[in-house]
């Protein structure tokens, strides 16, 4: 080859490495959140959801709601032929639910660690219906859609809409309940009962299976507060977002991150716009707002996802309508306020409102087996996984004077069979964010593509179950059948191989017994990068804060309190916390009523203190975090509250 020949084959070979290069790199940038697979500003035309005006009077299963969880149930009952009943009992006329109508276009996504292409945990029917729209947020009118094209392909599907109820038919034997079907008013009036094999709950609040009997905590019942739960969110739509008001919101938000990778926007998804959390409410009781998340649409708005509203009973339809009046009193406010902070906004307005409300925490089923934090803390696999999570454990606010936080960040944790198993009622599994997860992991396992992957392994469990004539039950104590069930649900294209994780170094930690009691109380957390502090200074005042929250566990117990004493102390919050404090802190609390330098000892002859972790502070003039927790461990033990 000669030097000419040889210059153009450098040349041509550089020119296809640089199209490699360039397809690769766009690969990554599209798939950063999700991969965009349709054009953004493609307006769709909604498609009509065809449904049945008479409804057979038995099916193999019946899934109850048509949000996405349903969905995804009920395509892969269909797809292993099962004649599914798909029915909803609210006022839809499209598929999709908290998506589609509660406009929830941004997906907190299940991101498989390590991947550079950052593709979704799971995968199957999720990953199928994720591959139909725009990108992590989409257009709802492409949601619908996309549902609608992925049920309306299967043969063995009946959808029926807008029922008034939606009763179980249960049979009774000693205290065993089966559900036998479901007795349907529909939109007529007109009342029938329709029976089934099984059924499976992938309402938002598992209304179904409340009714049926299933047995659910309420709310933070589990960690002693059952009256307090997450926000409610009225999702807004805002109007004239161009792609050049885009482009400009990218160049604010890039300013208002300054490289710390906190705030960000890609072609269809922004979080940003910090200012918006200290907007002063009107109705500063019941409102809160917190940063931007916007998903953007084909049709030139934005739906937001920010407006928080405290004080919703999610039970009651009076309340769930308070809250969009609470919501259309307080947007103009929030608009003024936005357009004041960020002149980016300025020509934008309010469009509408979505027509479902954003409910986060209602009820949490008692099933088989009921994923807690440490499970996710910890990234357990389970021996009969049906899918994995890996979302930040996101405990959005409870109060507009509380902050939220982020407990834990996994990487990847196993959702298991017997956490969609209610106990006490058979013939019933429960899909979504009503599943079997304690209050805290539920921070995490109640997003969309989690609960799409319980709902894919629910439809197929049915079609097991049937073939071996076992109840779910049996099902899940069987190993031999829960093989079959992931054989069968990696051949419909889910990802659900054994999953090992390294431990995180906290975990090394000699303090490490200590923060999973106090983890699993809600009394730490390590934020996005897990960072727990054990290592670091305690002092005075956070030992009183912990303690006291503690009380609500055991406020019988521990009726004093040493609030005032570390309050009249100079600078709390500043002052080492020595063995001595923190003992006087607990004995005040416990009503102990001994000196500062006799607490620890008179601790340890009552109990409430062990002479294992006295033995393994360090440094008794100046405990760490991780010592703290120690000695909540003890005290948690000592008094049966102890969760980890």
């Amino acid at each position: 080859m000669n030097k000419q020949n040889r210059g153009h084959a450098i040349i041509l070979i550089a020119f296809v490495v640089m199209m490699i290069v360039a397809a690769v790199w766009g690969a990554f940038q599209g798939k950063k959140s999700g991969t965009p697979h349709s054009v953004a500003g493609q307006v769709q035309k909604l498609k009509e959801v065809k449904s049945v005006s008479d409804p057979k009077s038995s099916y193999d299963v019946i899934v109850v709601g048509t949000d996405p969880e349903g969905v995804a149930a009920a395509v892969s009952a269909a797809r292993n032929g099962q004649k599914t009943l798909l029915v909803d009992g609210k006022d839809r006329a499209i598929l999709g639910g908290l998506m589609t109508l509660g406009w929830l276009n941004s997906i907190d996504m299940n991101i498989e660690p390590g991947n550079w292409a950052k593709q979704p945990m799971n995968k199957g029917i999720f990953s199928e219906w994720f591959g139909k729209i725009e990108g992590d947020s989409f257009d709802v009118v492409t949601a619908a859609n996309a549902f609608n094209d992925i049920v309306a392909a299967e043969k063995n599907i009946d959808v029926l809409l807008k029922t008034k109820s939606i009763e179980p038919l249960v049979t009774v034997k000693g205290d065993a309940k089966t559900v036998t079907g479901a007795s349907i008013t529909k939109a007529d009036g007109t009342k029938i009962n329709v029976q089934a094999k099984s059924v499976i709950d992938a309402t938002q609040d598992a209304d179904f299976a409340a009714a049926a009997g299933a047995p659910f905590t309420i709310n933070r019942e589990d960690l002693a507060d059952p009256k307090s739960r997450m926000a409610v969110t009225v999702v807004f739509r805002l109007n004239n977002i161009t792609p050049e008001r885009w482009k400009q919101f990218g160049k604010t938000i890039a300013a208002e991150d300054k490289g710390q990778g906190k705030y960000g926007i890609n072609e269809t998804s922004l979080w940003g716009f910090d200012k918006m959390q200290e907007y002063p409410a009107v109705n500063k009781d019941r409102i809160r707002m917190r940063g931007l998340n916007g998903g953007r649409q084909n049709d030139n708005t934005m739906l937001v996802n920010a407006l928080q509203v405290f004080n919703i009973d999610p039970f009651d339809a009076k309340s769930r309508q308070e809250a969009f009046q609470i919501a259309k009193d307080e947007l103009p406010h929030v608009l003024a306020y936005l357009k004041q902070q960020y002149a980016d906004f300025d020509g934008v307005e309010l469009d509408a409102i979505a027509p479902e409300l954003y409910v986060r925490e209602s009820r949490h089923m008692i099933g088989e087996y009921r994923l807690s934090i440490i499970d996710v803390l910890e990234n357990r696999d389970q021996w009969d996984r049906i899918g994995f999570g890996g979302y930040p454990v996101d405990i959005q606010r409870t109060s507009p004077k509380d902050n939220g936080a982020v407990v834990t960040d996994p990487d990847k944790y196993a959702v298991p069979f017997r956490s969609i198993v209610p106990q006490k009622v058979d013939g019933l599994l429960v899909v979504g964010r009503s599943a079997s997860f304690d209050t805290l992991p539920h921070g995490s396992a109640r997003v969309i593509p989690v609960g799409m992957a319980t709902g894919e392994a629910a439809g197929a469990a049915a079609k097991i179950a049937a073939d071996a004539k076992m109840s779910f039950r049996q099902l899940s104590a069987s190993k031999e059948n829960i093989a079959k069930l992931q054989d069968k649900l990696n051949k419909q294209g889910m990802e659900l191989k054994p999953y090992n994780a390294k431990p995180g170094a906290f975990m090394e930690n000699k303090a490490y017994p200590g923060l999973k009691t106090a983890i699993s109380l809600g009394l730490a957390t390590g934020g996005y990068k897990n960072e727990f502090d054990l290592d670091k200074a305690s002092n005075v005042k956070r030992m009183s804060n912990v303690v006291e929250g503690m009380k609500k566990f055991s406020p019988g117990q521990m009726s004093g309190s040493a609030v005032n004493w570390v309050n009249g102390l100079k600078e709390p919050e500043k002052l080492p916390l020595t063995l001595d404090h923190a003992s006087s802190i607990i004995a005040r609390t416990l009503k102990v009523d001994v000196p500062l330098d006799k607490a620890a000892a008179e601790l340890e002859k009552k109990g409430y203190l062990t002479r294992a972790t006295i033995d393994l502070i360090g440094n008794k003039q100046s405990l760490t975090n991780g010592d703290m927790y120690l000695l909540i461990k003890d005290l948690a033990a000592a008094l049966k509250i102890n969760k980890g």
